[in-house]
């Protein structure tokens, strides 16, 4: 085994805490396990908490594959003012008069049902989106004025959980299910200026990545406790998040898998140039591409990825 690596090879959900950077998780994590090959899918910023996956060993290699089209968050948009960063830790940019009506639960509920569906967004220009390899976030702290292109997302489902006071403005504290790559600092902003107002993102946990909920999830504190312990009853079905139909491998399949060789498609049912995943025991060994009547090599796992449950 070589320095730095403990043998694991898994995926974990975290419940990241507010004020730390996604790389802090990890960081976090690797000191946790004895395990240096450690990543984590979906970033979160410092100041939004909830699910964060994480890869461990070989499971850092699976984090392009997952299936994540769909996330959940509960966010607070505060109205009154706009920020440089579309968050409360930018200086504030504009102020605007709130109506009257943003209090009244039955016309905010109507509002949110109106962002429903797909739309074209622009990013907060404090985001980690590259503009001729820098980094957005970079050019805005740097002075520089961005201006990203809009882009198609989706807001799947919009709901008001409740109407709080923030210093006298009103405050939604929503429900939002949204595509991959939608913002919701950017909703939070659009809401405000779609109701002839200013808004902000005050608060932001991310409840679900694609199948992963918060009730899958570890804390730091678990993991420091308890080490590896904590993976025989929280590591993630690798197999479950990739969302694609199982091959069951026999150890002839699984020698020829480990060599390259084409499988036979057997009996999963996958359209051509699908994905499926190569399953022995409890491990995902591969995520590999239908060819015809067979699968062909994509991505192999050599040691297996734990956590398979059928």
């Amino acid at each position: 085994m070589r320095r730095g690596t403990s043998g694991i090879n898994a995926l974990i959900a975290v419940d990241k805490p507010l004020g730390m950077t996604s790389h802090d998780v990890v960081a976090r994590v690797r000191r946790s396990l004895a395990e240096r090959r450690v990543g984590h899918a979906g970033t979160l910023d410092p100041d939004a908490s909830g699910v964060l996956v994480v890869g461990v060993g070989q499971g850092t290699r699976l984090m392009g594959l997952l299936t994540s089209e769909r996330k959940g968050y509960v966010g607070l948009v505060v109205f009154g003012s706009e920020t440089e960063t579309d968050d409360a830790e930018g200086k504030v940019t504009r102020t605007a008069e709130v109506p009257d009506w943003a209090w009244d639960e039955h016309a905010v509920r109507e509002r949110l049902a109106a962002i429903e569906g797909p739309c074209m967004q622009v990013p907060p220009a404090y985001s980690a989106i590259s503009v001729n390899g820098v980094r957005s976030y970079a050019r805005a702290r740097a002075g520089e004025t961005v201006e990203l292109d809009a882009r198609p997302v989706t807001v799947h489902s919009a709901s008001l959980a409740a109407i709080q006071d923030v210093d006298g403005h009103p405050g939604w504290l929503c429900a939002f299910e949204v595509s991959k790559g939608c913002y919701i600092r950017a909703i939070a902003r659009d809401l405000g200026r779609a109701c002839g107002s200013a808004a902000h993102l005050a608060g932001l946990r991310r409840t679900s990545s694609g199948s992963i909920s918060l009730s899958s999830c570890v804390t730091l504190e678990e993991l420091e406790r308890d080490g590896a312990g904590v993976l025989a009853s929280s590591a993630l079905d690798p197999a479950a998040c990739v969302g694609a139909p199982i091959r069951s491998l026999s150890e002839a399949d699984l020698a020829d898998a480990s060599c390259g060789k084409h499988l036979s498609l057997g009996s999963v049912s996958v359209e051509e140039g699908g994905r499926v995943c190569l399953v022995a025991g409890d491990k995902l060994y591969g995520v590999w591409t239908r060819r015809g009547d067979e699968l062909v090599s994509s991505t192999n796992f050599p040691a297996g990825i734990s956590g398979v449950r059928r």
